[in-house]
């Protein structure tokens, strides 16, 4: 028996190269092959899309940050202040607050961008601002820049929630947490 068992397990040993072999076979058949290099394929792109996407936010964050400096600039002198003011007849102080309305516009509106809020996060951000009586000055002073926007543009979107806000608003501001959009009601 002792002569015997080292033959077994070459048996089996070798009944599991040869059902190894016949799998390695079916897994690199022509068909399998290439069900797996679409499917590494389609992992691919999707991680392309990813970072694309990711590449995109990058540029946005980076681009509100030039705007800010910008920003910073003009409060800090006035004489810059002119050359990008759009607004007419504006004393210093109303410019300043004018140019911070705009910044606290534009961080909602970036944050909604980058994915940082949802909609109904952005949504109930902007009822809170729109209660404020300077940003409402400057959205009012500011309605001509928005109208060469895209109509499908996210700006655009917004800025026709943020157009009703002010309007339910003006007609109730007691009940300022339901102007605009309800809870879940996909942007215009």
């Amino acid at each position: 028996m002792a002569t015997q068992t080292p033959a077994v397990r070459r048996s089996r040993i070798g009944s599991a190269v040869a059902s190894g072999r016949g799998l390695m076979r079916a897994f690199f058949a022509p068909g399998s092959r290439r069900r797996r290099q679409e499917g590494l394929l389609l992992e691919l792109l999707g991680q392309l899309k990813l970072m694309t996407e990711e590449i995109h936010r990058a540029n946005l964050i980076q681009q509100y940050r030039l705007t800010l400096r910008q920003m910073d600039r003009m409060v800090d002198d006035p004489s810059l202040a002119d050359a990008a003011n759009t607004l007419p007849g504006l004393s210093e102080v109303k410019r300043r607050q004018m140019i911070f309305a705009n910044r606290q516009y534009g961080n909602l509106l970036l944050a909604h961008r980058v994915g940082a809020c949802d909609w109904d996060e952005l949504i109930g951000h902007l009822r809170v601002l729109c209660l404020n009586a300077l940003f409402a000055e400057y959205w009012d002073r500011t309605a001509e820049h928005r109208r060469s926007l895209p109509a499908d543009s996210i700006e655009a979107r917004v800025g026709a929630v943020v157009d009703v806000m002010l309007e339910e608003l003006a007609d109730d501001p007691d009940e300022w947490w339901i102007v605009g959009p309800s809870p879940g009601e996909p942007a215009p």
